[in-house]
């Protein structure tokens, strides 16, 4: 076979193959020139529905043959259904640095509701001059496919969330992040049982956190940090025993940790900082074997560490208990924690020694006490220091002293931690002492060396007396 007919037949093989990708195998998906393969009325509606966020100057003449074609907008997924195109993912806002940029004004118009094969739905930056209410009615027309909705960084997203989004039954997603939204958290979000994500954060709610929301069984993350909640931690919370991440951060939460956090086994993170708790530290959570991060800083907690295990949290990472009212010492069960990296205690009221057990924490980077009633010797050694560094407070603890024996270089001393007193005066005193014996010496030399001359002048005077009487006889 010559040359030219294996490049022919190579050819005719390669045509086919591509011709087969194309049209698929019964033709199901072939593009007729001139003809889209999404239907036009959802084409239709999406383009309604963009030109409402971004302006009606946008028309999609730039896309090649369809939305959904070689050449898609940007933020546009597809999918295809009975051999047409439609819309599963729509993002709008400035994702992207080719996303398109929301109008000054952008609305929500009814033909966003058409597209109803729509999974995931996320608006980014989109939204700033308020106020720009979320239309209630139509939502319930994604009740049978949405599973994602976000809106990201919306400032000008204003009062409460519809109480629509409540039967989005099929969602598993919903981020409502830096926006302006206010009122109570939605009453009825109990209901949406097949919820895996829940991050209501950076917004203006206010009130209570309701039981429903200990009823989402599937729940993984729950974030409802930066708000303005209050009441207690709901004891229905005992019932998120998938959960990985509850932060309930920056709010006015008060009352007691729940003994029911213990039924958290997979908990990873619990930030509950910058609250209103008190009680004490529940021992609930020694039982919580799978945190990494237990973050209560900023809470009048109260109490002490002694009657914790804190051995038993084997995976913890991150320990910050500042500015929470304790008292007592620092328990040596803390050194035990094998995987810690960070430990923050400062600003309470912990007194005794701090172990010099921790130095043998080889992950351990940062370590904070300043601000309590410390006392005795650090007793760490100079290598310690370097690895530290400036990650090492202890400053404003006025009966806690660094050996001189311990002393490392200038660089790397401790800040505001003073040399231990004692050993300063008993240096003192040593060279004291030792000046006294030189002073003694010295003054030996000079009393002998009297002596002497005054022995001479002696011997000298009997010497003349002798001669004096020799003379008179």
């Amino acid at each position: 076979m010559g040359y030219f007919s294996k490049v022919f037949i190579a050819t005719i093989v390669t045509v086919t193959i591509i011709g087969m990708y194309v049209n698929g195998e019964k033709g199901e998906y072939e593009v007729v020139e001139g003809e889209a393969p999404m239907a036009k009325t959802e084409q239709e509606a999406l383009y309604s529905a963009i030109q409402g966020f971004v302006g009606s100057w946008w028309n999609g003449s730039d896309l090649y043959p369809d939305p959904c074609g070689w050449t898609p907008i940007q933020g546009v997924s597809c999918d295809i259904y009975g051999e047409l195109w439609y819309v599963t993912d729509l993002n709008i806002g400035s994702l992207h640095d080719n996303s398109l940029s929301c109008a000054s004004h952008p609305e929500f118009r009814p033909d966003l509701f058409k597209l109803t094969h729509l999974k995931s739905l996320a608006f980014f930056d989109c939204f700033h001059e308020p106020p720009i209410v979320i239309p209630s009615e139509n939502w319930t027309k994604f009740s049978g496919s949405l599973e994602s909705l976000e809106f990201r960084s919306n400032p000008g997203l204003t009062g409460p969330i519809p109480l629509a989004f409540s039967k989005l039954h099929k969602l598993q997603s919903l981020v409502v992040i830096g926006n302006g939204f206010s009122g109570g958290l939605p009453a009825n979000i109990g209901n949406l049982i097949h919820l895996k994500r829940l991050v209501l954060s950076e917004n203006g709610f206010r009130g209570e956190i309701g039981d429903n929301y200990g009823y989402l069984s599937e729940l993984l993350i729950l974030d409802l940090s930066r708000n303005s909640l209050s009441g207690s931690i709901p004891l229905t919370f005992g019932g998120l025993t998938s959960l990985l991440k509850l932060d309930l951060s920056q709010n006015q939460l008060e009352g007691k940790i729940p003994d029911e956090v213990s039924s958290l086994k997979n908990l990873t993170l619990l930030d509950l900082s910058s609250n209103k708790i008190s009680g004490g530290l529940t021992r609930s959570i020694q039982e919580m074997g799978s945190l990494k991060e237990l973050i209560l800083s900023r809470n009048p907690i109260g109490s002490d560490l002694m009657g914790i295990k804190w051995q038993n949290l084997k995976r913890l990472m991150v320990l910050d208990l500042s500015n929470t009212q304790l008292t007592g010492g620092i328990p040596e069960s803390i050194s035990k924690m094998k995987r810690l990296r960070f430990l923050g205690l400062n600003d309470n009221y912990l007194s005794g020694n701090l172990t010099p057990k921790l130095a043998k924490l080889h992950d351990l980077s940062s370590i904070y006490v300043y601000g309590n009633n410390l006392s005795g010797k650090l007793e760490f050694d100079g290598g310690f220091y370097g690895k530290m560094g400036r990650r090492f407070g202890a400053w404003n603890n006025s009966n806690l002293c660094l050996p001189i024996n311990l002393l490392p270089t200038t660089s790397l001393r401790p800040f505001g931690v003073k040399a231990c007193e004692e050993e300063v005066k008993s240096i003192e005193v040593s060279f004291g002492d030792s000046n006294s014996k030189l002073g003694s010496f010295h003054l030996g030399n000079e009393t002998s060396f009297s002596f002497s001359r005054y022995k001479l002048d002696g011997i000298w005077i009997v010497f003349m007396v002798v001669i004096f009487f020799n003379l008179v006889m």
